[in-house]
């Protein structure tokens, strides 16, 4: 045998090594493009929410000739408000089966008349405040497109 203990298959402890090493590169590339999937999808739903809520408004605004108050808010698109200016021809069955909130769970802003059009509707993002930035910036119906 020539002094060997024989030939034995298998790797080395630098061979493994160099495997995990180039894992945790791949690792570190891959996962933080899927760690923002979520984040983008909630950004989508809740536009995508708004869109709908738009267009119950503007649907609310073609049968009565004015869009719900600030007051009024967006729970005029469910059920008749019974305060200030009262919708004559409201939908039988409302606008919307519930109003909805942004993909965080929280309520969307409304605002009519608004700043930007007869109507202003906001989510806050995912920090649930005025500002912020990427994911917790707020996103506004305005800016749609």
């Amino acid at each position: 045998m020539n002094g060997r203990k024989g030939a034995r298959s298998g790797f080395t402890l630098i061979e493994l090594m160099v495997v995990v090493v180039i894992l945790g590169v791949l690792a570190g590339l891959i996962v933080p493009q899927f760690m923002d999937e979520p984040q983008k999808a909630r950004v989508v739903k809740t536009q995508l929410q708004m869109e709908n809520v738009s267009t119950a408004l503007k649907k609310f605004y073609l049968d009565n000739g004015f869009y719900p108050t600030t007051e009024q808010g967006l729970e005029a698109l469910v059920q008749k408000p019974t305060s200030g200016r009262i919708p004559k021809n409201f939908a039988a069955n409302g606008y919307l089966s519930k109003v909805p909130k942004d993909a965080w769970g929280t309520d969307f802003v409304y605002i009519s008349p608004g700043s930007h059009g007869p109507f202003d509707i906001i989510s806050l993002g995912g920090d649930g405040e005025e500002g912020g930035s990427e994911y917790d910036g707020d996103i506004n119906s305005w800016e749609l497109e």
